[in-house]
């Protein structure tokens, strides 16, 4: 498996940047623990620097755009990884795409057609890839309206879209394997989000509650179903992480996850 386009491909880090020295902390553990694996999976660096859409108005939101990717350029330049972002708004788009190699559409605006336009304008200027989360109000279907939009402008080798659960009654999401295939068939590489999907959205009340412990489960069914790359969020001490801390994955837990995932995909 050492063709680039047949790796796993790993997008992993914490929900939020929290702080430098947590970023740091987590890009070092990520390069060390997992090189080893280094010719079967392609691993990008990801954090938000901005979480828009908390639950509650008193919930941290991370450092903001400036100060965020000045951080995120610097772990790409000490770990030599590239780097996932959000961007929240079609005017950031070409500011966050000058920085991060995969520019990223979060869940909720993802039927926005002028983020997506946005967002393939700018990747096609910076040669970047669009990823694009599947709304949890979205059929897999769906998606193929999204891609289209998109590929106005860029090739589908430039997009990825993120299954990422569909809301099913209060504070629940289920993960429909067979979205996998059907977005596939569209032409694009397609990612599970396997940290996102186990959420309990507002669970909590002030925050979103999860249930981490079928992170595990799912990621591995989600790649026997044809999942072409996994989304981890994950934190040195998840109970605490100033973002999705129910849903976050140990940080201390990374590596036997994916060298039992890494299984899975090597026999799909």
């Amino acid at each position: 498996m050492n063709n680039k386009k047949n790796k796993l491909d790993l997008y992993i880090g914490p929900c939020v940047l929290e702080s430098e020295a947590l970023a740091m902390e987590i890009a070092e553990h990520i390069t060390t623990e997992l090189k080893e694996f280094e010719s079967e999976i392609n691993i990008t660096f990801k954090a938000s620097y901005d979480k828009a859409n908390r639950t509650s108005i008193n919930s941290f939101r991370g450092p903001g755009i400036d100060q965020g990717l000045k951080l995120l350029n610097k772990i790409r330049d000490k770990y030599s990884l590239p780097i996932l972002t959000d961007f929240h708004s079609a005017d950031e788009a070409e500011i966050v795409a000058k920085y991060a190699d995969v520019i990223q559409v979060p869940a909720f605006l993802c039927r926005q057609t002028d983020m997506i336009v946005a967002g393939a304008q700018a990747a096609k200027k910076f040669n970047r890839i669009l990823k694009i989360k599947k709304g949890q109000f979205l059929a897999p279907e769906d998606t193929k309206n999204i891609i289209d939009k998109a590929t106005t402008i860029i090739s589908k080798d430039k997009i990825i879209i993120t299954e990422r659960g569909i809301s099913f009654g209060y504070n629940n999401l289920i993960v429909d394997m067979t979205s996998f295939q059907i977005i596939k068939s569209y032409g694009v590489k397609t990612v599970y989000d396997a940290t996102h999907s186990v959420q309990c959205p507002g669970g909590l009340g002030q925050i979103t509650g999860g249930k981490r412990q079928f992170i595990e489960v799912l990621a591995k069914a989600a790649l026997a179903a044809g999942a072409d790359g996994i989304f981890l969020e994950t934190h040195p001490n998840p109970d605490k992480a100033l973002s999705d801390p129910m849903t976050s994955w140990p940080l201390k837990n990374v590596k036997p996850l994916i060298e039992t995932l890494l299984k899975i995909y090597r026999a799909v």
